[in-house]
């Protein structure tokens, strides 16, 4: 992961300009935000885990969340996060997300009252993936909430299509413009093809010790490529 975390490093700088330029990102954000924090208990401390430059920690602010802790493995995302204007109800810790549970532990903190995850599964290898959501499952209280919010293509020829096409003509040729890290979206196109399916996140949830998961795409052009997978930490309710 050092060689990603590097990478996105180098693009803290402009992603918030890049993803604002992506028709629906906010808003598709806002109401993955609006899910969890529906299903949380007010006041109840949520991780925004591959926070980034804040860009989801905000949005749970804005989908009522009062306790927030941003968690990201690069540095270089934390610090564009940490460089904006923040209630006292939210902090950020510089850590991967696999590693949540026990960082919780040594800090005598938790268990967490949700989680959130927005572009974040397909970034964690694939041989650590059902690891991370195990470990995502430990670190929550039981009856707990949990959104992902992830580009994952479904099933046929459409989905994969747009994207090749998306990807090709509209995104990588932007970013390149704003800020020539090409690598990064070379990356971001196929960390996408490669992804897991929604079926194979469900399954994997449901292996993880999740309940109740459910899946949905959104509308628009991402219809079949970005999905919201809700589900909640098994076990009777605290």
């Amino acid at each position: 992961m050092d060689e990603l975390d590097e990478a996105f490093d180098a693009g803290a700088r402009r992603y918030d300009l890049l993803v604002g330029l992506n028709p629906g990102y906010h808003r598709h954000l806002r109401s993955a935000a609006r899910t969890l924090v529906e299903q949380t208990p007010a006041g109840g401390l949520i991780a925004d885990l591959g926070c980034g430059s804040g860009l989801s920690t905000r949005a749970l602010l804005q989908a009522g969340a009062t306790q927030v802790m941003g968690v990201d493995a690069s540095a270089g995302m934390l610090r564009a996060a940490q460089a904006k204007s923040w209630p006292g109800g939210v902090r950020f810790l510089h850590s991967p997300a696999q590693d949540l549970a026990q960082v919780l532990r040594d800090r005598g903190e938790g268990p967490l009252d949700g989680a959130f995850a927005a572009y974040l599964l397909r970034n964690v290898p694939e041989a650590q993936r059902l690891d991370f959501l195990r470990a995502l499952h430990a670190a929550l209280r039981p009856g707990a909430t949990v959104v992902l919010q992830d580009y994952s293509l479904a099933p046929g020829r459409r989905p994969l299509a747009t994207w090749r096409l998306v990807c090709r003509t509209v995104i990588k040729p932007l970013a390149t413009a704003v800020d020539g890290n090409a690598e990064l979206y070379d990356y971001l196109e196929e960390s996408v093809v490669t992804n897991w399916s929604p079926a194979r996140i469900a399954a994997a949830m449901t292996e993880a010790g999740f309940t109740d998961v459910l899946v949905r795409t959104v509308p628009g052009w991402q219809r079949g490529i970005l999905h919201d997978i809700r589900a909640r930490a098994g076990g009777a309710r605290a």
